[in-house]
């Protein structure tokens, strides 16, 4: 028969076998070959008759044996059989000669014949022929072996056949086994049976009458299947995917998924991440990356390069158009098409610009004497065809239905009277480019120039590669903000393999993250727990239940990775790439997944709901829009934004902004602050003799402090501090006072303190100095029972401090001076009480009696003793004081007292009507903060007292001023001089003295405002 295409070539084997009524364009090809209508020159071993097969197999299993009888005692060994089986290894047929034995066996896919004669002197013989002949085809033996020849030949090869001339001598037994043999015997079968199919036995010449077996008049059988072969083919049809190579045993089957681009048990998990911005958010750096944007999909995986910038995520695809292709000698009626081919198909292109947020291609036409769209009817000389083969006659920088170039969107032409630049068909070369950014009509795969026939006329055109940005396949996400709320879409097709993957973060504890159900099929994923993961289905074979277990809890309103996959071999569940489990199939059962329920994402069937996100929800390699459809769907928003992106500024002083569904919470963990949005100041009121520690070292190390210890190398827990960050507010009128001490296990230390005039102290020791380093950050009095705030940082010598609201002032440390504070070891609130090297000035003058009054918010380096301090209270517990690294003595009370601190300078003694007189105690409430404190009538008692005081005061007063009035003394309204009256009474001078250098030291101050 005529035929125009190239003739197939390679591998196939020609078919042998009987066909009949083959019609072709209506003709009866046999027919007309019979009737010689048709020319069969070249028709070779073909005949018209048709004999029909009598063929009777039998089939074994790995019990079986069929023993037949043979021609008894001839020099001639004659066998042929047909045999089909998926077994690498088995015994086709033994037999015991008068002289030795005969093996016909499998090994390793290849026939082997054995034979051991022993007549005169053990003569063994082994040959081999035929390779991967357990492919389940049938496969013919032909065995003749007589005097000084062997020969096998398989498949009716004899160009293969294989042939020996070792000396031998045969007389044969006259029985023979096939499939199996159990007997003892001196000299037994290397395999032991054989799985698979037998027929068109002949035995020395002679026919096995197998119908005559089968009546029990001819041979010996047991476990054998007679007149049929159970042989099950496993690989067809091929549950292979992806161009997966099918290998079966008699019992099972497995792929081999070598350079396909997939993995799994039946090559159906892609090897590569969806997109660019996958792998981006895997760490990944700009490269060329193989990518596979449907997953489990038709499409093949394909390799593009990913430019990973700051904020976007650019994927290329090039084509094979060089820069600056020259062209001539086109017109309108004949133009030169030029031809793009990309390193990717267009279907799988498709795949990218359909996902991405941005897809744009820069084009190029340089000219001189060849225009590119203006034409006198109208139609463009030049235009370019997109991915759907359609026309386009707009160019870069325009849009679709815009017949323009960039230059005339922009009004900047070279003629104004043109859209173009080259459209004014100048003899100079022109230029007109843009981006091409409607990226449904991407990528450019034609260009057809239609002006460079004339004399001088030339262009020169680039098409750049393929640009996309984003991947909102990856990004596509819904929140779910009530327990009852779901989506649902169509029924998911998944009969003999499925897979589905999926982000979730929540902060429930549980919820269903998807379910289809079928009359008593279904598939089922879901958060059982705050650490387990379950994937259920049922195919029919019964409930069937996979389950990953998390070391750390998944409600942590983090982004979890789901990937679940299950087909007629396997199941599989695997959790952020760490956690995996696996349940293989059973060997004999239903194996088709077989729902009709809509899908429903979310809230199903009276299951427990789920409450959170999902995002990039993909169902045997289709991404569903769970946006669009959450858009129109009650208690299901689309997208995953959260809260924190809007409110997260009102998370104030270094408070973490935590996500939830329905709002969002601020966590204060970190910092010295409380409160729904960490703006409420925690502060403790100190008695004398209180005191906070903070260990940064456990109390083993800090006690073993020879020169052995400090000669060892740093613990984990061991710090050297080349900065400090330090802040807090206090509120004080007693003084000195030591407000904050760090010590160390060596000879540094920082200390901040009040010295006796209620002025600031900085005290730095970190060695190289003869004396420590001191700061008088400010001559004003802080004593004053006012909130002040101090804010002190240190990197390396620069040391910047900042009292109040008032500007910051900055000090360097000596150059002589080290820069690091080695081995930091306790921290101190309000009075130091440590072993070791301590500074003796600041022990002797400011350590008793120790800060009285309040300290708030105090946080040094990222730690908060204070507020650590008071929300864990002192235990008895050796356990739990190890666990908790701070710790105090004396009476520590939480207090308001930090309020944030005035804008203007602390009121002066006299006109502040809140001043407590120097060893006045802070008034606070006696009844609430001491333990078992002092209670009501105490209170009542202390009052009377004050009161009687008071009245004798007042008679005592009323006594001395009457007794000096009885001396004649008198009172005028007139101001005391520096010289008092003569008349005067020592008192009153000792009065005037007391108070005027007050008033005078008070106007010396100076306010600001």
């Amino acid at each position: 028969m005529p035929y125009s295409g190239k003739p197939m070539g390679g591998g196939m084997k020609n078919f042998r076998g009987c066909m009949e009524s083959i019609n072709y364009n209506g003709d009866n090809i046999t027919d007309l070959a019979r009737r010689k209508k048709l020319d069969t020159s070249s028709f070779r071993n073909l005949s018209f008759s048709c004999m029909e097969s009598h063929s009777f197999p039998v089939f074994f299993n790995a019990t079986s044996f069929l023993q037949l009888p043979g021609r008894a005692n001839q020099d001639v060994v004659s066998l042929r059989f047909q045999f089909r089986t998926w077994n690498a290894n088995g015994l086709l047929l033994f037999s015991n000669l008068d002289d030795g034995t005969l093996e016909i066996a499998l090994d390793d896919g290849k026939m082997g014949v054995h034979f051991n004669v022993t007549q005169t002197k053990n003569t063994r013989i082994a040959i081999s022929s035929g390779s991967g002949l357990n492919d389940g085809q049938w496969h013919a033996v032909h065995l003749v072996a007589k005097e000084n020849s062997v020969m096998l030949t398989i498949d009716g090869d004899e160009a293969s056949a294989v042939r020996t001339t070792t000396p031998i001598i045969i007389r044969t037994g006259g029985t023979y086994h096939l499939g199996g043999y159990f007997l003892p015997t001196l000299a037994p079968p290397t395999q032991k049976s054989f799985q698979g199919c037998m027929q068109a036995i002949l035995l020395d010449d002679q026919l096995a009458d197998m119908h005559a077996v089968e009546k029990g008049i001819v041979g010996v059988f047991e476990n054998v299947s007679l007149d049929m072969c159970a042989i099950i083919d496993r690989c067809m049809p091929n549950h292979c995917e992806h161009g997966g190579r099918c290998k079966q045993t008699w019992d099972n089957f497995s792929c081999t998924c070598d350079r396909t681009g997939y993995t799994g048990a039946t090559c159906h998990t892609s090897l590569f991440e969806q997109s660019c911005e996958a792998y981006k958010h895997l760490g990944r750096s700009s490269d060329t990356y193989w990518i596979d944007p449907d997953g489990s999909g038709p499409l093949r995986p394909f390799k593009v390069n990913c430019n990973m910038t700051e904020y976007k995520v650019w994927t290329t695809v090039v084509n094979n158009l060089p820069a600056q292709t020259s062209v001539t000698g086109s017109s309108r009626e004949r133009r030169t098409v030029l031809q793009l081919n990309y390193s990717a198909s267009m279907e799988q292109v498709t795949a990218i610009t359909t996902s991405a947020e941005h897809c744009q291609q820069q084009v190029s036409y340089a000219c001189r004497m060849s225009r590119l769209l203006n034409t006198p009817e109208g139609t463009p000389y030049t235009w370019w065809v997109g991915r759907s083969s359609e026309k386009h006659f707009y160019w870069g920088g325009s849009g679709p239905g815009i017949q323009k170039c960039s230059c005339g969107i922009d009004r900047n032409c070279t003629d104004p009277k043109y859209d173009c630049n080259c459209d004014a068909d100048h003899k100079q070369w022109r230029e007109d480019s843009g981006l091409l950014v409607y990226k449904d009509h991407l990528p450019v795969s034609q260009v057809a120039v239609g002006d460079t026939n004339r004399q001088g006329s030339e262009a020169k055109l680039t098409i750049g590669p393929l640009r996309c940005q984003g991947d909102h396949n990856y990004w596509n996400a819904a929140s779910f903000t009530t327990p009852s709320s779901y989506l649902h879409f169509s029924t998911f097709q998944g009969e003999t393999s499925a897979d589905i993957s999926f982000y979730f973060k929540t902060s429930a504890p549980y919820g269903v993250f998807l379910e289809n159900l079928g009359n008593t099929d279904f598939i089922r994923l879901e958060l059982k727990s705050p650490t387990v993961v379950s994937f259920s289905f049922d195919v029919g074979n019964g409930p069937v239940e996979l389950a990953v277990h998390s070391a750390t809890p998944l409600n942590d309103d983090q982004w979890h990775r789901v990937m679940a996959e299950r087909n007629v071999k396997e199941a599989v569940l695997q959790l952020d790439l760490n956690y995996r489990e696996t349940r293989p199939a059973p060997p004999q059962g239903h194996t088709r997944l077989e729902l009709f329920s809509q899908l429903y994402v979310g809230a199903a069937g009276g299951q427990r709901g789920f409450l959170g996100c999902i995002r990039s929800l993909r169902m045997n390699g289709v991404t569903l829009d769970l946006e669009e459809r959450a858009k129109v769907t009650p208690g299901v928003k689309p997208g995953c934004q959260g809260h924190c992106t809007s409110y997260g500024m009102y998370c104030r002083n270094g408070g973490k902004c935590v996500e939830k569904y329905n709002g969002y919470s601020c966590d204060c963990t970190a910092t010295a602050y409380d409160g729904p949005f960490c703006t409420k100041d925690v502060g403790g009121f100190f008695e004398a003799g209180t005191l906070v520690r903070y260990n940064f070292l456990s109390e083993a190390a800090a006690a073993n402090q020879d020169a052995r210890f400090l000669a060892q190398p740093l613990t984990a827990q061991e710090v050297n501090l080349t900065g400090e960050a330090v802040a807090f507010s206090f509120s004080t009128s007693n003084t000195p006072a030591i407000l904050l001490y760090v010590s160390s296990k060596t000879q540094d230390y920082l200390g901040l303190v009040l010295r006796q005039n209620g002025t600031l102290q900085v005290r730095y020791n970190l060695g190289g100095l003869k004396e420590p380093f001191t700061i008088d950050v400010d001559q004003r009095n802080l004593a004053n029972g006012q909130p002040h705030t101090i804010n002190m940082s240190r990197i390396n010598r620069t040391i910047t401090i900042q009292l109040d609201h008032y500007p910051p002032v900055s000090y360097s440390l000596p150059e002589a001076s080290d820069t690091q504070l080695n081995l930091v070891k306790t921290l101190f609130l309000g009075k130091v009480f440590e072993t070791g090297v301590i500074d003796p000035v600041l022990i002797e003058r400011y350590n008793t009696p120790g800060f009285v009054g309040c300290l708030s918010r105090v946080q040094f380096n990222g730690v908060a003793p204070l507020k650590t301090a008071l929300r864990n209270p002192i235990t008895d517990r050796p356990t739990e004081r190890q666990s908790v690294p701070v710790s105090y003595q004396g009476k520590l009370v939480e207090s308001n007292c930090g309020a944030s601190p005035l804008t203007i300078p602390p009121m002066s003694a006299v006109t502040d009507p809140w001043r407590l007189d120097s060893g006045a105690e802070f008034p606070f409430n006696e009844e609430r903060v001491i333990p078992g404190g002092v209670n009501r009538n105490s209170a009542i008692i202390g009052g009377i007292i004050a009161v009687v005081i008071f009245t004798v005061l007042c008679t005592l007063v009323f006594l001395i001023r009457y007794m000096f009035r009885h001396k004649g003394s008198y009172h005028t309204n007139e101001s005391k001089g520096a010289e008092p009256a003569s008349g005067e009474s020592a008192d009153t001078t000792i009065i005037c003295a007391e108070t005027n250098p007050e008033t005078i030291e008070e106007s010396k101050k100076e306010w600001f405002i």
